[in-house]
């Protein structure tokens, strides 16, 4: 008897969930598993379209009452709800509380704890959530993914330009495309003496927030307060089209990854688009993502443990121009050889961790 596996969320459609999410999907087993979708969401284009296609049941729920969609998912039977929007946007946490399900997850789309004692597993891997310092900050079972909880879709009509930047500019150029929000004066210090520490070199940021003028100017005062003018800056706000977006990478030599947020989507395409990623792993799953990513591909030298450490690693990765270039031209294939972008395995991880939540839901029960 198939289990049917019931699936939360408002970012079916182009979204970075849906980078994510769709690797699992397209490889589900529906031999041993049937899939509902509850969308919660409006929004339709091509990547919602797809997404229907690996689902056997589709209900978009925006607007329905809690009340009401737990109701339905008490009557479709699903046997394990899977949330995947956690406290972001337009979730339907207020449903998971109800418990309309045996066996309630969370994955993917919050990095972090429901909260929810309704909601059973939470599921991560043993870098992101080491085993015994997470288990305490969260409500939920964690369940450690072998291989990585994150598994990447990339775009592979995509061209990497295999030509690092420094070779046509004579200067390094540092980067990082997260959400300026992730950017705290203690990033902006640390960032600024990287720049002091690289004669010449200059850091673009990529930002929605930089489409504001006063933004901007906050920015440069910000550096301009660490010693770092103007003119080693490049502040970039949005691009009318991902294709314009990851084309972006190829102004950045090397990426520098934020914290106490570490970046996931922003890390993925850039090493995607063949530009390593300097992380800065800390005491919480937010701020290890970017050491998860990075082990699974083997850039274990570009994860730091402390500022001082951080500040070292830029800065001799900065001056191995050679290895820039090498990596430039190998890393989208490192990434497609790796559990990174192994759709097919990474649906038997989780395939096999949803057999383990509803056998234990069963023993319990007395089932089996």
């Amino acid at each position: 008897m198939k289990l049917k596996i019931g699936y939360v969320s408002p970012d079916f459609h182009t979204h970075s969930v849906a980078y994510f999410a769709e690797p699992l999907l397209k490889s589900h087993n529906r031999d041993e598993f049937e899939l509902y979708a509850y969308y919660n969401n409006s929004k339709s284009d091509e990547t919602n379209s797809r997404l229907q296609t690996y689902f056997d049941h589709w209900q978009n729920v925006a607007g329905m009452p809690d009340d009401a969609l737990a109701d339905k998912i008490y009557a479709d039977q699903i046997d394990i709800l899977v949330d995947l929007a956690g406290h972001s946007a337009n979730n339907r946490l207020g449903v998971l509380a109800q418990k309309p399900a045996p066996v309630q997850a969370t994955w993917l789309g919050y990095p972090n704890t429901s909260g929810l004692s309704t909601v059973d597993y939470r599921i991560t891997d043993a870098i992101a959530d080491p085993q015994g310092e997470s288990d305490r900050l969260n409500t939920e079972h964690l369940i450690r993914l072998e291989n990585g909880f994150l598994c990447y879709q990339g775009d592979q009509n995509l061209p990497v330009f295999e030509e690092i930047p420094y070779d046509r500019n004579g200067y390094i150029t540092f980067g990082s495309f997260n959400n300026y929000v992730k950017v705290t004066n203690e990033v902006i210090n640390l960032w600024a003496k990287i720049l002091l520490a690289v004669p010449y070199s200059k850091l673009l940021l990529k930002s929605e927030q930089f489409s504001d003028q006063g933004m901007r100017a906050r920015c440069l005062s910000l550096f301009s307060q660490q010693g770092i003018s103007a003119d080693r800056l490049i502040l970039q706000g949005m691009l009318a089209k991902v294709s314009e977006h990851m084309a972006f990478y190829a102004e950045v030599d090397l990426a520098l990854d934020p914290f106490p947020y570490n970046g996931t989507t922003t890390t993925f395409e850039a090493l995607w688009m063949g530009v390593p990623t300097v992380t800065y792993s800390g005491k919480v799953h937010a701020s290890r993502v970017g050491a998860s990513i990075l082990s699974r591909i083997d850039l274990h030298d570009y994860i730091s443990y402390s500022p001082e450490e951080y500040l070292e690693i830029a800065k001799s990765k900065a001056e191995a121009h050679d290895s820039l270039r090498e990596l430039r031209r190998g890393l989208r294939k490192r990434m497609l050889e790796s559990s990174l972008c192994d759709g097919n395995n990474f649906a038997r991880q989780i395939e096999k961790a949803y057999q383990f939540m509803w056998q234990s839901y069963c023993r319990k029960d007395g089932k089996i």
